[in-house]
């Protein structure tokens, strides 16, 4: 069924927003691994699994989404809507995500896909007779698009999940740039301004990347941040460099395995255009775009019943595939 809001929801920043303000904290008591990566730093993954767990049980690894964590809204309900469907799951934190500074000057990044291999890897090689599916929101959602479409069959997931994917990174920094979206764009950056700044007391940051510590609190936009931070720390020559070569878009079309790309038009981080057309995409992938349902939001019902579609969506989906 498509997503259809209630006439009361269908405004593109309550569907944002309604989560983040009125919903309580769903989950708790998550099992953390903290998982080595091949490059000497970590990663927190915060496992829910299912009492009766065996080795076959499906997996599902959720990918947050910019300075999200295991406490953001879409991840606390997707990850109760799985394990009443009889999943097992486990956010993978982004590096420094989950709390706990990470080792090295880097952090994460929209197209930084060999983290999330590697863990994807091991949890398949920790569970060879299970299934292993996979969700992203937002920057998640465009890394994860860009990685099934960069590996291929040599990724271990049985199908995928994509919301509210940036996947033209170029577009939406600028988008977000302007009118009411620089609210957004105004809270993510704080986040990531502060933990830019915690970075100075571990790293010689003025060496690393030529900025100044006094120099943070002037970057008003992501163009300005990844251009001074995200683009020279992680190896790209600017931040146009950096959109270009992690927008997930361009991989659409070699992703093999089931996909499906939950979408709405109305999303205040990104103008519609960066939705691909059909000819893009490969025939394992599935577009279900929505006038309606903001960034992460997709609420149906009231205001006051509100019922949360997307996550029911998600695990329908692979359900049918577990």
């Amino acid at each position: 069924m498509n997503f259809k809001p209630s006439f009361l929801l269908k405004n593109r920043h309550l569907q944002t927003l309604y989560a983040s303000l009125f919903r309580k904290v769903l989950v708790k008591n998550f099992e953390i691994e903290t998982f080595t990566l091949s490059d000497g730093d970590f990663l927190e993954c915060y496992w829910k699994k299912i009492d009766n767990h065996t080795k076959t049980t499906p997996v599902v690894i959720l990918f947050h989404g910019l300075a999200g964590s295991y406490k953001s809204p879409y991840i606390q309900g997707t990850v109760k809507e799985l394990k009443e469907a009889g999943f097992s799951s486990v956010v993978m934190h982004f590096r420094g995500c989950s709390g706990k500074q990470n080792l090295k000057p880097r952090s994460y990044h929209s197209g930084d896909t060999q983290d999330a291999f590697e863990f994807i890897q091991a949890v398949s090689k920790r569970y060879p007779r299970a299934k292993i599916f996979s969700v992203g929101f937002s920057l998640g959602a465009n890394m994860l698009l860009k990685l099934l479409g960069e590996k291929h069959s040599t990724c271990k997931l049985t199908a995928a999940v994509a919301v509210s994917a940036p996947m033209l990174l170029d577009k939406c920094a600028t988008h977000i740039n302007k009118g009411f979206a620089k609210f957004y764009q105004k809270i993510l950056l704080k986040d990531l301004k502060r933990d830019l700044e915690k970075k100075y007391e571990s790293f010689n940051m003025e060496q690393i990347i030529s900025l100044q510590r006094n120099e943070i609190k002037k970057l008003k936009n992501f163009w300005e941040f990844d251009n001074a931070y995200t683009a020279p720390v992680h190896g790209f020559c600017s931040a146009r460099e950096y959109y270009k070569k992690s927008s997930c878009r361009q991989y659409l079309k070699e992703i093999k395995i089931p996909t499906l790309i939950i979408h709405a038009k109305d999303d205040p981080f990104m103008p519609a255009t960066v939705l691909p057309t059909k000819d893009e995409i490969s025939q394992s992938v599935h577009l279900e775009i929505s006038e309606h349902g903001g960034h992460v939001g997709f609420v149906s019902g009231s205001i006051f019943h509100p019922e949360y579609w997307m996550e029911k969506k998600v695990v329908k989906f692979f359900y049918l595939r577990a």
